[in-house]
C-alpha cells in the first residue's frame, strides 16, 4: 500500500468515527467537539485530494471561524450541560431511521461498484492558491480584518444578550 492511500484511510476513518460518535453523544459540547474532529478529517481529504485552498479555507472557516462561534454559544448560553434526551417515547423511529440508512447505504455501495472507474494520469495543477493569497493579503486585507471584527463584536453582543436574559429569569 503506498502513502497516499494509506492517508486516505487514515482522513477517512477521522471523518467517519467522529461522525458516528455524533450520532451516539448525549452531551451537545461533546458533539461540538467531535464535529470539530469530523471537519478536520474532511480538510485533510481536500488537501490529500490536491484542493488546498479548500482545505485551508477549511480549517480556517468551519474549524478556526464556525466551531468556535458554535462552541462559544454552547457554554455562554447554558449554565448546565446540555443532555440530549433518547429513548423517550421515540415511537420506532430509531427502527425507521436504521431501515433508511441501509437502504441508503446499499444504494450507494450499488451504484459505487457498478461504476465503470477509469484511472486518470496524474497531472501538474497550477498554482491557484498563490493570486488568491497575495489578494487577501494585499488589497483585501483591511475588508478581511474588518470582517474578523465585525464577527467578534456580533458574538461578544450575543454572549452579552444571553446572559442578560439568563440572569433575569
Amino acid at each position: 500500500m503506498d502513502w497516499p492511500t494509506i492517508m486516505w484511510w487514515v482522513f477517512a476513518a477521522v471523518t467517519l468515527i467522529p461522525a458516528l460518535m455524533i450520532v451516539l453523544s448525549k452531551d451537545i459540547v461533546r458533539l461540538a467537539f467531535w464535529l470539530l474532529a469530523s471537519l478536520s478529517g474532511i480538510a485533510g481529504l481536500y488537501v490529500l485530494l490536491g484542493a488546498d485552498f479548500l482545505g485551508f479555507a477549511q480549517i480556517l472557516v468551519y474549524i478556526g471561524g464556525i466551531m468556535v462561534l458554535i462552541l462559544f454559544g454552547i457554554m455562554m448560553t447554558n449554565r448546565d450541560a446540555v443532555l440530549m434526551r433518547r429513548g423517550e417515547n421515540t415511537g420506532g423511529t430509531t427502527v425507521v431511521g436504521l431501515l433508511i440508512a441501509s437502504v441508503s447505504a446499499l444504494g450507494l455501495l450499488k451504484v459505487i461498484s457498478d461504476t465503470k472507474w477509469k484511472e486518470v494520469p496524474p497531472v501538474d495543477m497550477p498554482a491557484t492558491t498563490s493570486p488568491i493569497g497575495e489578494a487577501l493579503l494585499t488589497d483585501y486585507v483591511l475588508p478581511f480584518e474588518l470582517v474578523s471584527i465585525l464577527l467578534l463584536v456580533v458574538l461578544c453582543g450575543a454572549a452579552y444578550i444571553a446572559r442578560r436574559r439568563a440572569e433575569e429569569n
